[in-house]
């Protein structure tokens, strides 16, 4: 169960899901977060709740199960998800790389590729110690690896925001709720 309560159904502007992509530090979380507010919305974090049912916390799955283990659990929570009311889901930055869940975030959800530079990317995942891929090496240069392997792949999320550094969480959200009623992801009225 989520830490967020479920907005009242009633209140949520969402037709579909809305699920964020994007390499570690783009902002999925917390944009995330915002957009859900914005949108009366409930908001769910995949890593969140891939930790909650593994009874552990990501690096511990990582450093214990394995990344394949942990891909196995991402793809069938996300699924799981994508099968509740609309909300907003902020997944793992591998996520999408899955083409089986990206197929199933393609059926049932609206998707969304938060994309930032790799300067704001190094600075921004600086801020937290729990990311497992970036524990390997330099993280600038893990990252820029990243990017060449799976920017192609994100490029193909229903929706590009770019997430630009020092913008205010705000103006990104604003930004994904007019393209959200461009493509027809929300409610008349939204």
């Amino acid at each position: 169960m989520s830490r967020h309560a479920p907005a009242p159904a009633a209140r949520c502007a969402l037709r579909r899901t809305v699920v964020l992509v994007g390499l570690m530090g783009a902002g999925k979380t917390t944009v995330g977060r915002r957009l859900a507010e914005a949108l009366g919305a409930p908001f769910r974090d995949s890593d969140d709740e891939i930790a909650q049912a593994a009874g552990m916390d990501v690096p511990s799955i990582f450093a214990t199960l394995g990344e394949a283990a942990f891909r196995e659990g991402e793809q069938r929570v996300i699924r799981r998800l994508l099968d509740d009311p609309p909300h907003v889901l902020a997944t793992g930055g591998g996520a999408f790389m899955n083409p089986a869940t990206r197929a199933a975030v393609r059926a049932g959800a609206v998707s969304v590729w938060l994309r930032a530079d790799l300067e704001t990317l190094v600075e921004r995942t600086a801020r937290k110690a729990d990311r497992p891929l970036l524990r390997a090496g330099d993280p600038a240069e893990i990252l820029a690896r990243l990017m060449a392997q799976r920017h192609p792949t994100y490029a193909e999320a229903d929706i590009v925001i770019d997430s630009e550094p020092g913008a205010p969480h705000e103006s990104v959200v604003e930004r994904i709720v007019a393209a959200l009623r461009r493509a027809g992801a929300l409610r008349a009225g939204a």
